[in-house]
């Protein structure tokens, strides 16, 4: 998996996107046809103006006008309805590969593995999803048509000038290359200036995200003075720049006014010598007004929808890159023939899980680490073993944790669940038998009722008591307003972190998964609520796997065998006793919590 791969996207990324929007070929079809016919309308209004005044005018005469009134209502009629269907079109198509994207995108990363989301931040990911896949909705359709329309008026404007008087056409279109030299150099420019206006603004967004959510750091470092000053010189930078490109702007379009006014200048120059000479009649002239002056904006409108379209390729090959990221850790696909995949399982197929585990030869790095984690190592882990995993923050205690659930794959060696190696069955298979309580809480918006199904949808009233009872929490419900149908807000925010622990906790044991891990699950709750889960867990996990990571050393002394961490490799195995007698690593983390009293406590 490489975010940085150099991804070459000819025809503005297309092709790359072609997979999800041939569906609406049809449609983009309709909509080019219907934009080259509103085009078609648009230079041929000109001509009636032109009729109308050679004979309606030059002759006198109302002879025809009803005809002519009609005709033209047709026409503007048919360019109406032709704008209103093209319109509704392109906003369908817009709207449509918009959200195809987005469910393609977050499809995706439900099947990449914890690697990609380590490597990547909630903000780019976010940027991917949600802000390139609008611009390439808008890229397929309003710039498609735009180009289209535009293209199709200058070629039909030209052919028009040219049939009615080919010397005054080729007089004006003298001007269209020096038209397209400059708006090509000052867009040109635009681009850059507008490109280093997006990046400082992204950095006026975070530092003013920082300042309000770092607000309580500020005011205790007392750095107000540096983060003012700083967000000043941002703001400053963004002015500076803006004006830069406003000047360019104005250049762009007094130049693009000018061109206009010259190619009126010409033909009012040309056009009334040769009117007069009776070479051409006065709405011939009247047309080539129009067009000199309706020439120039279309020319300058194609350049800068190019301009934007060559700019959404960055957005093209940031979000390709994510459809095509493979995930480190993967089902092969003769396992997803016969158990299914994340959204299409087989469970006629799913054997039942026990919950023996084993590290066999396991040697193991992460993909954007350079050292090993473990080397050869094997552990067995029979079905109702209590596994403590211990030791001081970041020295890597959640790597075993990771491997049993297959959030990363060994480099070498396997882990067996129930004596076959955990990638011959599907993750979804293993995911769906284990519960996972983390440290850091997480609810999703909604119910309390609909946070604990989430680890059971089926699950009874009475199993969701009972999942609340054992954990404690019980007494939390019932004295919110609405019992389990009372809201938990964003994130869980009307709850205090320990009572989201809890319902997490709670969460996890409807599951009724035969693997249990904790990652210091304990690490958020108060003491005495501690205590209340301690004895929770000595019920739950009888007969099940357990995986705790602890960093309170009181919780685990009753595990069956405690795995001591440090610098990301385990330097000791064994129970509670046997680690004190050694007094070694294990030992000297257990006296830097407690003090002797507390020590002779534990052994009575």
């Amino acid at each position: 998996m490489n975010e940085n791969t150099n991804i070459k996207l000819p025809l503005f990324g297309i092709p790359k996107l072609f997979p999800y929007i041939k569906q609406y070929g049809p449609k983009i079809i309709f909509m080019i046809i219907l934009g080259v016919l509103s085009s078609l309308a648009d230079s041929v209004f000109p001509i009636f103006n032109r009729y109308a005044i050679d004979y309606f005018v030059g002759r006198k005469t109302l002879e025809g006008l009803t005809v002519f009134i009609v005709l033209y209502l047709i026409v503007l009629v048919l360019q109406v309805i032709d704008n209103f269907i093209c319109t509704y079109i392109c906003g369908q198509i817009e709207l449509s590969v918009d959200r195809d994207l987005r469910n393609a995108a977050f499809s995706h990363l439900q099947t990449l593995s914890f690697a990609y989301f380590n490597q990547n931040n909630v903000g780019y990911i976010h940027a991917r999803v949600m802000s390139d896949t609008g611009k390439i909705g808008v890229m397929v359709s309003w710039r498609m048509m735009d180009i289209v329309w535009q293209g199709a008026y200058v070629i039909f404007v030209l052919v028009m000038m040219l049939i009615l008087n080919f010397k005054l056409a080729l007089l004006v279109m003298i001007l269209v290359p020096i038209a397209v030299v400059l708006v090509m150099y000052f867009q040109s420019k635009l681009v850059v200036l507008n490109r280093k206006i997006r990046e400082i603004n992204s950095t006026i967004t975070s530092n003013f995200n920082e300042g309000i959510t770092g607000a309580k750091a500020i005011k205790t470092l007392v750095v107000e003075d540096k983060i003012q000053s700083d967000f000043e010189e941002d703001t400053e930078k963004m002015r500076a720049t803006s004006v830069h490109a406003t000047h360019y702007s104005a250049f762009f379009t007094s130049a693009i006014t000018m061109m206009s006014s010259v190619a009126l200048a010409l033909v009012l120059w040309r056009g009334g010598i040769i009117t007069m000479d009776g070479i051409i009649q006065i709405g011939t002239l009247s047309v080539f007004l129009s067009y000199a002056l309706s020439l120039m904006e279309p020319i300058q409108n194609i350049i800068i929808t190019l301009s934007e379209l060559i700019a959404v390729q960055v957005n093209v090959e940031r979000l390709t890159r994510l459809l095509e990221t493979e995930s480190d850790v993967s089902d092969s696909p003769e396992v997803i023939e016969k158990y299914g995949d994340t959204f299409n399982p087989k469970k006629e197929n799913w054997e039942p899980l026990f919950g023996d585990v084993e590290f066999k030869d396991v040697t193991f790095k992460y993909p954007d680490g350079d050292e090993y984690v473990l080397t050869d190592f094997n552990l067995k882990v029979p079905q109702g073993t209590n596994v403590a995993i211990v030791g001081e923050t970041g020295a890597g205690k959640s790597t075993l944790v990771n491997l049993v659930c297959r959030f990363f794959k060994p480099t070498k060696g396997q882990v067996l669940i129930d004596g076959r190696d955990a990638a011959e069955r599907s993750q979804l298979w293993l995911h769906s038998n284990i519960g996972y309580v983390l440290q850091t809480p997480h609810l999703f918006s909604g119910t309390v009722r609909d946070n604990l199904r989430y680890g059971n949808p089926d699950a009874t009233e009475e199993e969701i008591w009972n999942a609340l009872r054992l954990v404690s929490a019980d007494g939390i419900v019932k004295r919110m307003d609405k019992g389990l149908d009372s809201d938990v807000g964003e994130d869980g925010g009307m709850l205090s972190t320990g009572e989201k622990q809890l319902l997490s906790f709670a969460r996890a044991l409807l599951a009724d998964p035969k693997i249990l891990v904790l990652d210091e699950a304990t690490a958020s709750i108060d003491t005495v609520t501690e205590k209340a889960i301690q004895d929770a867990i000595v019920t739950v996990t009888k007969g099940r796997t357990s995986f705790v990571i602890a960093h309170r050393l009181s919780t685990i002394v009753d595990a069956d065998i405690i795995l001591v961490v440090n610098d990301g490799k385990i330097v000791e195995r064994g129970s509670h006793a046997e680690l004190m007698d050694k007094r070694g690593y294990y030992y000297d983390l257990f006296t830097k919590q407690f003090d002797e009293s507390s020590t002779d406590q534990v052994f009575g």
